[in-house]
């Protein structure tokens, strides 16, 4: 009886861990499959395992198609995230530094495409660019996806930059301006180093959803394929294994940027401190 006691106390006081790591395997089994069968040394499909080979990593662009398409996706991912950076950075001080009519209204729209479901604003855009630009038309293409990932990714950008803004301390600003420093003097050396973190933030949470968009750009792209379309055609007969290669060395990146800017936030706070 008292090892049961104990035993339901040491699950009572570890329940968080245990959720935890329970939600981390589930998050981590398609990551986990997707680094295996990028050793698969298949024949015509992908599905089954049949043995051990590095020849994919050695070859990432060997199945037909798949780094053609991951250039899209990056070309697509940059161009969006620059400009929808710089345009939702500058939306996001304009909500949280003035006052204007309309500022309210305008908070609500930024939250729409978020709100929106992915098939009806690729519906939607798909309209637009078919319809809305006289009898001719827009060609769908590269240019229909950077339109319409720029749009999405703005309501992000301006949401993560604004929360950083916010957060900020007045009185930082403030320090600088009874110092005699200017209106721009204060922006550059005050205000933006301050603000940079969530601007870096916001610019890769938009490159992501880029490179990640499958449904809006399925709509708007046309004869244009880009790696997750790529993937999405290749399913049935099993995706290639250079797409894993590609998918998993994406994934690798990614967690090892997380990793190198939160090193680069803890020296800096160590510095400061």
């Amino acid at each position: 009886m008292t090892a049961l006691t104990s035993a339901k106390r040491w699950v009572a006081d570890h329940v968080a861990m245990i959720v935890a790591l329970l939600v981390l395997v589930y998050l981590f089994v398609p990551v986990a499959y997707t680094f295996a069968f990028s050793f698969n040394d298949y024949r015509k499909s992908n599905i089954t395992w049949v043995g051990f080979t590095f020849k994919h990593w050695q070859n990432p662009c060997g199945a037909p198609g798949a780094c053609d398409s991951l250039v899209v996706s990056l070309q697509v991912g940059v161009i969006a995230t620059l400009v929808a950076t710089a345009l939702g950075t500058m939306i996001a001080f304009a909500l949280v530094r003035h006052r204007f009519r309309g500022q309210s209204t305008s908070n609500l729209i930024i939250f729409i495409p978020m709100a929106t479901p992915e098939i009806v604003l690729g519906a939607s855009l798909l309209t637009i660019f078919v319809q809305g630009f006289g009898s001719t038309g827009l060609r769908l293409g590269f240019w229909t996806i950077v339109i319409a990932h720029i749009m999405f990714c703005i309501s992000f950008v301006v949401v993560t930059v604004k929360a950083r803004l916010q957060s900020l301390d007045p009185r930082l600003e403030e320090a600088a301006q009874d110092l005699y420093a200017g209106p721009g003097g204060t922006f550059w050396r005050v205000t933006f180093p301050l603000v940079l973190p969530g601007i870096v933030s916001a610019a890769l949470l938009a490159f992501s959803l880029s490179f990640d968009d499958f449904i809006i750009t399925n709509f708007v792209s046309g004869d244009e394929t880009t790696f997750p379309k790529f993937v999405y055609t290749s399913y049935l007969r099993g995706i290639p294994a250079q797409a894993n290669v590609i998918g998993f060395s994406m994934f690798l990146i990614a967690v090892l940027l997380v990793i190198g800017a939160q090193v680069v936030g803890n020296l800096r706070r160590a510095k400061t401190a």
